[in-house]
């Protein structure tokens, strides 16, 4: 099948930058890993009530469709008909919290390439409202995966044009909360936020 970008050009997927993966570990597996964690956690909280959290759909718009037969259809061609903002969103203890799900292979770093300009606007706008906008990190390699507030992550990409492009692993820990892995669901990334909350309460920030 055929995807193009609003523009009309082809997308190939070569205009997307891939990390570095170790040997002997599959990319495919590798970048799901993350995704299904976070989803079988989403499918625990909204079973057990706690929140209802789900995952974006990719905006496209269908051009062309065959059908090979009469009770089947095949997308033949279809665009990305606008860019993509980050990938869940949803109502969590009253909240609306909206954040993104990356991982990386380096060991002492998140490279600020892995986000798209549009992504950061979208947190952004999403702070301005009082919502609870984060990002998820997994340092693959080290096998830990972190919730931070997505102004740690506004600090440094304002500042990559004079500074380091990336974000320090020393400052992920510090200002983040590590997700402890368990049984069900593995990784239960609202304990997280919940530290993240209470650490905030105790600064006194306000949330309203």
């Amino acid at each position: 099948m055929a995807f193009n970008y609003p523009s009309g050009h082809a997308f190939n997927g070569k205009s997307f930058k891939q990390p570095r993966v170790s040997q002997g570990v599959s990319q495919s597996k590798r970048g799901m890993s993350l995704e299904a964690d976070i989803n079988a956690a989403n499918s625990y909280y909204l079973t057990t009530g706690q929140a209802v959290i789900h995952k974006k759909p990719t905006p496209i718009r269908i051009v062309n469709v065959n059908y090979p037969a009469r009770s089947a259809a095949k997308i033949t061609e279809a665009y990305f008909s606008q860019a993509s903002t980050t990938d869940y969103n949803g109502i969590y203890k009253g909240y609306y919290i909206d954040f993104d799900a990356k991982e990386t292979s380096h060991k002492r770093s998140f490279p600020l390439n892995n986000i798209h300009d549009h992504q950061v606007k979208h947190l952004k706008a999403i702070a301005a409202q009082h919502g609870l906008a984060f990002m998820i990190i997994r340092f693959s390699v080290l096998k830990e995966t972190y919730v931070v507030w997505a102004d740690l992550i506004f600090q440094y990409w304002d500042n990559q044009a004079t500074g380091r492009k990336s974000i320090p692993y020393e400052a992920i820990v510090k200002s983040g909360e590590l997700i402890e892995q368990r049984i069900s669901p593995t990784t239960p990334y609202l304990v997280a936020v919940d530290k993240l909350l209470a650490r905030r309460e105790q600064k006194g920030d306000n949330l309203v």
